[in-house]
């Protein structure tokens, strides 16, 4: 408990030095909040790691049912995390949520996220549909950016969907952010996200313009290889 409101402390430290850099600074009630909710927090983080498990393995088993079943993985990897409590402090604060665990429960949808990266575009959507035919799966949102990039020509899937987790005494629904990607756009994502945290970028609008081209590309990319997948399946 001790290390994780150190944490939590360092965490806000870090962040009012940061706002206080850009006129905003954290006043003392945020500090006590995180003081104060030290032991409870810890808990929540560990539901939503549950949360995670849960939600890995459904992909697992779909994973390991294709590898029977069709002699193919449709997915190459996947990568879970949980939201850093600086990030989730920030973010509370920034949209001016009430600084409660409730709220951040009902507020915040990607503090458990886990990346699916697939070999085709065409299993983003099987893998999708297959969770969210589950019965113990609630979808709560879905956004399309393959079939609508955003502006900057990122491309994924991304699903919200609750869970329940099982504990000692009770059943408990949890939020987890899914993104579905294919090689091609978590490369560009990957890259885009360096970017856009890297500090002074040189010819910033150029790299800009040049990864909007590479995006499209990717695009392109996946769906000639999705092509010749089907070309080979006999699709």
């Amino acid at each position: 408990m001790e290390a994780t409101q150190q944490t939590l402390e360092k965490a806000v430290l870090e962040k009012m030095a940061f706002r206080q850099q850009q006129g905003a600074g954290l006043d003392m009630s945020r500090i006590e909040w995180l003081d104060r909710t030290a032991q409870p927090y810890r808990e929540l983080m560990a539901y939503y790691r549950c949360a995670l498990m849960e939600v890995e393995t459904k992909f697992n088993v779909l994973n390991q049912e294709f590898s029977v079943q069709y002699d193919r993985n449709p997915i190459e990897s996947i990568k879970s995390r949980i939201k850093e409590p600086s990030s989730i402090l920030a973010k509370m604060v920034t949209r001016q949520y009430p600084l409660t665990l409730e709220s951040l429960e009902e507020n915040l949808c990607d503090v458990a996220g886990i990346r699916v990266v697939c070999s085709f575009i065409e299993d983003i959507y099987m893998l999708a549909d297959c969770l969210e035919k589950q019965d113990d799966i609630t979808l709560v949102t879905r956004k399309d950016y393959i079939k609508n990039p955003k502006d900057n020509g990122y491309r994924s899937l991304h699903l919200i969907v609750e869970v329940p987790i099982f504990l000692q005494r009770k059943k408990k629904l949890m939020k987890v952010e899914i993104q579905l990607r294919t090689i091609a756009m978590d490369l560009w994502a990957s890259l885009e996200h360096k970017m856009k945290y890297k500090k002074q970028v040189p010819n910033a609008e150029e790299l800009t313009r040049e990864l909007k081209v590479c995006a499209e590309m990717s695009a392109r990319l996946d769906e000639r290889m999705q092509s010749i997948h089907q070309g080979l399946m006999g699709d």
